[in-house]
Formats: structure tokens, C-alpha cells, sequence
């Protein structure tokens, strides 16, 4: 019987029920009444950068749709009940950036979030309209381009080398899970210049397939290469991922760490809050390489970056193999730790 009434809901007449047609246009007056809703699918849901520009995109939709509301809503004739406004904002129901004030611990400044944003008319429930890395909505983070740097893009890519007069590329390697990852690129090396950078997955040297590779058959399979060009297939990073950030008002993200690794999380804070986690290794700032350095450097990177921060991060267990019989005082004098170029 409950079979024959589904059938008789989409199938009636002959016709499909339309995302507006309910059981009454189709002439069905099933007990207790309601209504059918066609699910179609939703709005593309918009990707940000930080939990912080996801809010303060939100608090801009409302702004947005109460406005359009109100705007479009019929006059009130004269004599007509109008409820009670006093005491409530002129301009819409939600507060407008200036009186959200230290919101989440931000200083927020409405011409700058503007500038942040391309403002469209509120249809769809659509403010911003996505740009920049990954098609992501930025009211908060903006233009940044610490988060360009530090972008692990998904896909493969190809990468061209060709050897230095020490017949040398700058790269050291690690096997890992039947995978070849680069252990270390040496700075103002060809590896560094072509943009390679710490725990890249190496899939293919000349054409040859890597997995299964150890570390020695990689660095030989380069050694015997041809000087002028060594072609290699490469995948970003994937044992690591970013976390974007803001500071407080006092100039902290809340999270401490010791020996390059963090340690714990301040509560409430923007590190808390946009899913860092603890026993994580900082492997960059804003797409800087910091393994090797030491903690007080590490603290003037962070010091010294701006507002919105996106850090690189690894977890403790991989990160710890991934650096094996490599000492500190070589990571510290020959890794590549320059200012990527976007």
C-alpha cells in the first residue's frame, strides 16, 4: 500500500512531480496534509580559508537578504499597526562590521573587508563572489599572499632539472610507504630554483616509475641522469596541509610550540578554531620553509607575518621519519628556507 502511494506521488497522470508541485496540485489529499519538496541540489557551498572569514561572510548574507527584504517589502499604509522599532537598529536587523567590534578577537574595518570582497546583489544568498586560491571567499583574509605561497595544489606536475657544476641538483630523498619523498632541498640549488620543496612525492624520474623505489635507487636513477635535463613528475606535498590563521588584537594566533612542533592550543583561539592540531610539525610559514631552524627564528617569522598567517603543517609520526639520520645543523645551514616567489 505504501509502495502503490510513492508510485502514485511521482507517477500520477503520467507527469514527474516538479520541485514546485506539491500532493494537492496533483490532486492526492494524503492524511496528515503536507507538502513534497523536490530536493534539488543546493547551491554550491562556498570554500573559505579560515573559520574567521566564514562568519563574517555569513553576518554579510544577512546583511544582505535583510536589506533586499526590507527594501521590497510594501509600504505601510497609514493607520496600520506598526510593531515597536525603538531601541533597534536603523539600517538592518544584524550589526553592520564597525559594531561587531573585536569580533572572534579580530579588529575589523569595514572598508577593508569591502575591498576584500566583490559585492553582487543578494540572489541566490550569494555576497562574495569566490577568487583567488582555489575559488575560495576571503572577506577576512583578503588578498593575502602568504596563502598563495603556502597553496599545496592538487594534481600532478612536471618539473624540469638540469645539474649544477657540482653535477649536482640539490635534493636528498626518502622512501616512505613505497613512495620517494624529498627529504631536503639545499638552497640556490636547480631543485630549489625549480620550486621543488620539502616532502614533495617524487613519481617519476625520466620516465621511470618510483614506487617501490628506496632512497638509493632514487639518488642513483638522478646521479646517472643526463646533466641538461632531468625530467620529473612530482605531487605536492601530500603528507602535509595549511592552516590559515588570524591575529588578536595583541598579535597572537593562540598555539605554543617547542622544537618546531606544537605543543598545545590557547582556547578560543583562531589556531583552535580552524583545526590545528597538537604533535603537528611547522614544516612553513606562509609558504617559507622553517625545518631546521631554531625556535626564536621561528617565533620572529611568526612575529613579523601579517594579520591573516598560513602555516604548514606535519604530522609528528611522519615528520619524525621523514627527517631520519638527518642532523639539525644540516637542515639549519642547507635547507632552501628563501621566500618562495608567486
Amino acid at each position: 500500500m505504501l509502495l502503490l502511494f510513492v508510485c502514485q506521488l511521482f507517477w500520477t497522470r503520467g507527469e514527474i512531480l516538479q520541485p514546485w508541485r506539491t500532493a494537492g496540485d496533483l490532486g492526492l489529499n494524503p492524511k496528515p496534509h503536507f507538502s513534497l519538496l523536490y530536493l534539488k541540489s543546493q547551491e554550491r557551498m562556498s570554500l573559505y580559508p579560515s573559520l574567521e572569514d566564514l562568519k563574517v561572510d555569513k553576518v554579510m548574507r544577512a546583511q544582505s537578504q535583510f536589506a533586499q527584504s526590507t527594501s521590497s517589502a510594501p509600504a505601510i499604509t497609514e493607520g496600520a499597526h506598526q510593531p515597536a522599532t525603538q531601541g533597534m537598529p536603523s539600517s538592518s536587523l544584524y550589526p553592520n562590521l564597525e559594531e561587531l567590534g573585536d569580533y572572534m578577537g579580530l579588529r575589523l574595518n569595514s572598508d577593508e573587508v569591502q575591498r576584500n570582497l566583490a559585492l553582487v546583489p543578494a540572489a541566490d544568498n550569494q555576497v562574495a563572489v569566490a577568487s583567488g586560491v582555489g575559488g575560495m571567499v576571503r572577506p577576512v583574509t583578503g588578498a593575502d599572499v602568504g596563502i598563495r605561497r603556502a597553496e599545496i595544489r592538487q594534481g600532478l606536475r612536471e618539473v624540469i632539472l638540469c645539474k649544477d657544476q657540482d653535477s649536482k641538483v640539490g635534493l636528498r630523498l626518502r622512501d616512505v610507504d613505497n613512495g620517494v619523498f624529498i627529504q631536503l632541498v639545499q638552497a640556490n640549488s636547480p631543485a630549489a630554483l625549480a620550486g621543488l620543496r620539502f616532502g614533495d612525492q617524487v613519481l617519476q624520474i625520466n620516465g621511470q616509475n618510483c614506487a617501490g623505489w628506496s632512497a638509493d635507487k632514487a639518488h642513483k636513477a638522478l646521479k646517472a641522469a643526463a646533466e641538461t635535463r632531468i625530467e620529473l613528475v612530482v605531487r605536492d606535498r601530500p603528507f602535509q596541509r595549511t592552516i590559515t590563521m588570524h591575529k588578536d588584537s595583541s598579535g597572537h594566533v593562540g598555539f605554543i610550540f617547542k622544537s618546531g612542533r606544537i605543543t598545545s592550543l590557547v582556547k578560543d583561539g583562531s589556531a583552535a578554531r580552524n583545526g590545528l592540531l597538537t604533535d603537528h610539525y611547522i614544516c612553513e610559514i606562509n609558504g617559507q620553509n622553517v625545518i631546521g631552524l631554531k625556535d626564536p627564528q621561528i617565533k620572529d617569522i611568526l612575529t613579523s607575518s601579517p594579520t591573516a598567517m598560513t602555516i604548514t603543517v606535519m604530522p609528528k609520526i611522519i615528520y619524525e621519519h621523514m627527517i631520519k639520520r638527518m642532523s639539525s645543523g644540516l637542515l639549519r645551514s642547507a635547507m632552501d628556507h628563501s621566500v618562495p616567489e608567486v
